[in-house]
């Protein structure tokens, strides 16, 4: 949990960065400690997610993206994943009007192809609700992994050259770009990790090239406002350079 004794600070001291991405880990330590049930747990996690989106809105975030469920998470128990079905199911019904209403867009990125009737037509309910809202993007990864992502993209690729569409040698990195998952969508300039573990775990290997990385050892339940202004000054006290001068950040 956040430290009680350290200032609760109202808005970070810079603009908001355009595109955070929050690797959302630590549900199942967070009930551990508490003696409670892993499911518990992910419950909880639900709620943090309600309360950083309304933040990022609040802060002027334009993109949100969020890891919420891994390629590999497939190999957790069947109950767990269950669970986890669930609460998603319960979050589409529950807080998609509410995302509607606050004008948030909703989209979502990861492999569809495996998933159940049901998750998969409430993943494109969420998109086509909130297709032409203007506000918040909420991007959810969902069954995602970067490297299959990666592999997608250069079976796009492989697939183009041989219908005579392109030559191998007119591959370069702004056309590969284009063939990702969502290649409209910025870079994220600024990649927060919650729980205290320092690694990407598989998370837009190819986004995140310069990305500021912030970890915190804040489990994600008790993720809150202050602690998403805490990471956003820690972005503000970095020196982007991109391979070449110092850059601005938050821009």
């Amino acid at each position: 949990m956040p430290d009680a004794g350290a200032p609760q600070l109202s808005t970070p001291k810079g603009p908001a960065p355009r595109h955070v991405a929050i690797i959302m880990d630590g549900n199942g330590r967070w009930a551990a400690a508490r003696g409670l049930p892993r499911a518990e747990g992910h419950r909880r996690g639900v709620e943090a997610i309600r309360r950083a989106v309304r933040a990022a809105g609040e802060l002027g975030i334009r993109y949100l993206t969020v890891f919420s469920f891994s390629s590999e998470n497939w190999t957790r128990p069947a109950a767990e994943i269950s669970e986890l079905m669930g609460l998603l199911r319960r979050f589409v019904r529950n807080d998609l009007a509410d995302l509607h209403a606050n004008n948030v867009r909703v989209r979502i990125v990861g492999e569809r192809e495996g998933l159940t009737a049901d998750i998969a037509r409430l993943l494109v309910e969420a998109e086509d609700l909130t297709r032409g809202n203007t506000g918040l993007t909420l991007v959810v990864a969902f069954n995602y992994g970067a490297r299959q992502e990666i592999v997608r993209a250069a079976q796009r690729a492989a697939q183009a050259v041989a219908r005579g569409e392109m030559a191998a040698e007119d591959i370069d990195l702004e056309s590969f770009a284009a063939l990702l998952d969502m290649p409209d969508l910025p870079d994220p300039d600024l990649i927060i990790r919650t729980s205290g573990e320092q690694r990407l775990s598989n998370f837009l290997l190819w986004q995140s090239a310069y990305s500021e990385l912030v970890f915190i050892p804040t489990y994600w339940p008790d993720f809150d406002r202050a602690a998403l202004e805490q990471a956003i000054d820690e972005f503000h006290r970095r020196e982007r350079r991109f391979g070449g001068l110092v850059a601005q950040t938050g821009s």
